[in-house]
C-alpha cells in the first residue's frame, strides 16, 4: 500500500466519504483533514451508533489511528469542542495523542459566522444558500492575511494586539456596511476562554509530526471535504465552497507539501444529490424527487436536491481528482426503484455534449437520460460481486466504462461492514 493516499468526493459532496474513511482506516496509521471547516458533515455508523463529524477526521473511531487537522482547515473552536464532547459522551476516546491540531491553522472567529448570516440576508433571493458557518468570510480573511493562527494562543503578547486590530477592522464592516452591533473585547475574551483554552493541549507543529510519520513509513490518508464540483477553482463557480477540495491540494493543506499522493480513492454516490444553490443539471422535482429522497434518506438540515447519476459531472470530477479507484455508495437504494434513469450527456442549446462546459453555461444544459433496468430486490446483505443481480452489475459497469476507472468498493448499506470489495 502507498504510504500516502487520499479519499475525496467526485461530485457535489454528500457522497459518503465519511463511511468509507471509517471503513478504510483499518489500513492506515494517520488520517488528515486538509481543508474546509464545519460546513459539511460526514455521517458514520459504527459500534458507537450514528455519528456526524464536521471537523474531526473520520479515523477518530479507530484505536491507534492519529487524526490531524491541518493548516488548510477553517478551525472553528466552538464547533470542534462541541464535536469532541459529543463523541466523548458516546465513549470515543479523544486525547492529544490521537487528535492533533496544526498550530498554523487559522481560527474561525465569531464575527465570521455573524458576517455570513448578514451577507446571506442582504443578498435575499440571490443568496448562495450557505450553511452560515462563516466559511466564506473566514477564507476571505485568510487570503487578506487577517486571521489568527492557532499557535498564537500560546503567545498572549502577540495575540492581544493582533486580535484588537482585527476586531477594530471587523467592527467597521459590521456597523458601517450591515448596521449590526460591534463585537466587544469582553465578548472575544469570554469566547477565547470557553472554546480555545480547552483545545490548546491538542495544538502542535503537525507539519513536523506528519513529515516524521511519512519518513517512518506510516500510512497516511488525506480526507477531503465536499466534492470536486464544489472546488473553488474548478467547480461550478461561484456556487462552490471557499477552499480547494482536490486531492492534489492535500499535501499543502496538511502541511507536508513535498509529498506526492499517488493513490486517490474517489467516492461516487449511485445517484446524484446536491445541497445549496447553483446549477444542478440532472435535478428531479415533485413526487419523483421526494421518492428518491425518501428511499435514499436524503433529509439533512437543509433540503437535499436529488437526481439520477450524472455521468458528465462524474467524469469531470474523476478527472479533477486524478482518481485511481472508485468507491460507489448507496447502490442498494436503487433497488427500490422500478427503473433507473442515468444522465449520460448534456444538451447545451440543442447540441449534445459529453464534457462539462464552462460554469456560466451549465445552467443552460438539459440532461440526456438513459433508462436502466432495476434489480428490484434488497441487496443489503450481499458481500460478493458475483452475488449481485445482473442488473446491478450492468449499472456498475456502465459507470466504469463511462469514467474509465475501476470501482473497487460498492456500499450496499450505511453500516461499516455493508460493503462489497472487488479485486
Amino acid at each position: 500500500m502507498d504510504p500516502c493516499s487520499a479519499i475525496v468526493g467526485i461530485n457535489w459532496g454528500d457522497e459518503g466519504k465519511g463511511r468509507m474513511v471509517d471503513l478504510l482506516t483499518e489500513d492506515f496509521d494517520v488520517v488528515v483533514r486538509y481543508q474546509g471547516g464545519g460546513n459539511a458533515g460526514h455521517t458514520v455508523i459504527n459500534e458507537y451508533g450514528e455519528c456526524v463529524l464536521h471537523l474531526l477526521p473520520s479515523g477518530v473511531f479507530r484505536p491507534g489511528v492519529v487524526n490531524v487537522l491541518g493548516n488548510g482547515v477553517a478551525l472553528d473552536p466552538e464547533n470542534l469542542l462541541a464535536e469532541i464532547n459529543t463523541l466523548k459522551e458516546k465513549g470515543v476516546k479523544i486525547t492529544p495523542d490521537n487528535v492533533k491540531i496544526s498550530n498554523r491553522a487559522s481560527l474561525l472567529m465569531p464575527w465570521h459566522r455573524k458576517l455570513d448570516v448578514l451577507e446571506e440576508t442582504r443578498l435575499g433571493e440571490k443568496k448562495f444558500d450557505t450553511t452560515k458557518k462563516g466559511i466564506a468570510p473566514f477564507y476571505s480573511d485568510k487570503y487578506q492575511k487577517k486571521t489568527i493562527l492557532a499557535g498564537e494562543l500560546f503567545y498572549p503578547d502577540v495575540l492581544r494586539p493582533h486580535l484588537n486590530d482585527l476586531r477594530e477592522w471587523k467592527n467597521l464592516i459590521l456597523t458601517g456596511v450591515y448596521g449590526a452591533d460591534p463585537v466587544t473585547e469582553e465578548e472575544i475574551d469570554a469566547w477565547l476562554e470557553k472554546y480555545c483554552e480547552p483545545l490548546k493541549p491538542f495544538i502542535q507543529d503537525t507539519g513536523a509530526y506528519l513529515t516524521d510519520a511519512n519518513r517512518r513509513h506510516k500510512r497516511i490518508l488525506f480526507e477531503g471535504q465536499l466534492g470536486a464540483l464544489r472546488d473553488l477553482d474548478f467547480g461550478i463557480y461561484p456556487f462552490t465552497t471557499s477552499s480547494n477540495v482536490l486531492a492534489r491540494y492535500a499535501p499543502i493543506g496538511a502541511g507536508m507539501p513535498g509529498v506526492n499522493v499517488e493513490r486517490i480513492i474517489g467516492v461516487v454516490k449511485a445517484y446524484s444529490s446536491c445541497v445549496g444553490a447553483g446549477p444542478f443539471v440532472c435535478e428531479m422535482f415533485g413526487e419523483e424527487a421526494e421518492h428518491l429522497r425518501q428511499i435514499g434518506g436524503e433529509h439533512g438540515k437543509r433540503v437535499r436536491r436529488v437526481g439520477p447519476l450524472d455521468l458528465v459531472a462524474t467524469r469531470y470530477g474523476v478527472k479533477l481528482q486524478s482518481t485511481t479507484e472508485i468507491a460507489l455508495t448507496k447502490l442498494d437504494v436503487l433497488g427500490k426503484m422500478d427503473e433507473i434513469p442515468v444522465c449520460v450527456r448534456y444538451n447545451l442549446d440543442g447540441k449534445e455534449i459529453d464534457d462539462m462546459p464552462f460554469p456560466a453555461l451549465v445552467s443552460r444544459c438539459k440532461p440526456v437520460i438513459k433508462t436502466m433496468k432495476s434489480w428490484k430486490c434488497d441487496i443489503s446483505d450481499v458481500r460478493s460481486w458475483w452475488e449481485l443481480p445482473q442488473e446491478a452489475k450492468d449499472y456498475v459497469k456502465l459507470i466504469e466504462d463511462s469514467v474509465g476507472v475501476v470501482i473497487k468498493w460498492i456500499s450496499v448499506g450505511p453500516e461499516r461492514n455493508s460493503i462489497i470489495r472487488r479485486g
